[in-house]
């Protein structure tokens, strides 16, 4: 099946895609790399979800935000490629959580969005390399932020 297959099966809803707050570009290709600058926790009413890990949330409302996320990214590709389809495989994830100090549990966070590609994209292509750690803020205190690296058809 298709990523859109896939994705449709999911019977989730994307999110407006993110329009940038600063001075960058929400996405850049180059050559057949698809790079995402880092993307928050937008709701489907372009709301964000916000609040510290360990502190307003628990670590599942983490890991939904961080699903989250992963929407809001599917969306800003759909939105500037068109298709789920034009990306070929994930390659790097870097998933940030605000968290209080004594949190340690980074990984478990950011498999709400790893989860999300892997099926969108399947276990072989959407599982790539990543990172998963713990931050003292983030932007507007949303809870996770995460940035990756995809490869094009």
């Amino acid at each position: 099946m298709s990523a859109e297959e896939n994705f449709n099966k999911l019977e989730l809803n994307l999110p407006p895609a993110p329009k940038p707050l600063g001075v960058y570009k929400p996405c850049l290709i180059d050559g057949k790399y698809l790079y995402l600058s880092g993307h928050g926790t937008v709701k489907d009413d372009g709301n964000l979800i916000m609040g510290r890990i360990g502190q307003e949330l628990d670590i599942e409302q983490g890991k939904l935000a961080a699903r989250q996320v992963g929407l809001a990214m599917l969306s800003t590709i759909r939105a500037n490629l068109g298709s789920l389809n034009k990306v070929k495989r994930v390659i790097k994830v870097l998933g940030m959580v605000n968290c209080v100090p004594e949190f340690e549990r980074h990984p478990y966070v950011i498999n709400g969005c790893s989860e999300l590609f892997a099926a969108v994209w399947g276990e072989e292509n959407g599982i790539g390399v990543r990172s998963a750690v713990g931050f003292g803020s983030l932007p507007d205190n949303i809870p996770v932020e995460v940035e990756a690296v995809f490869e094009l058809h």
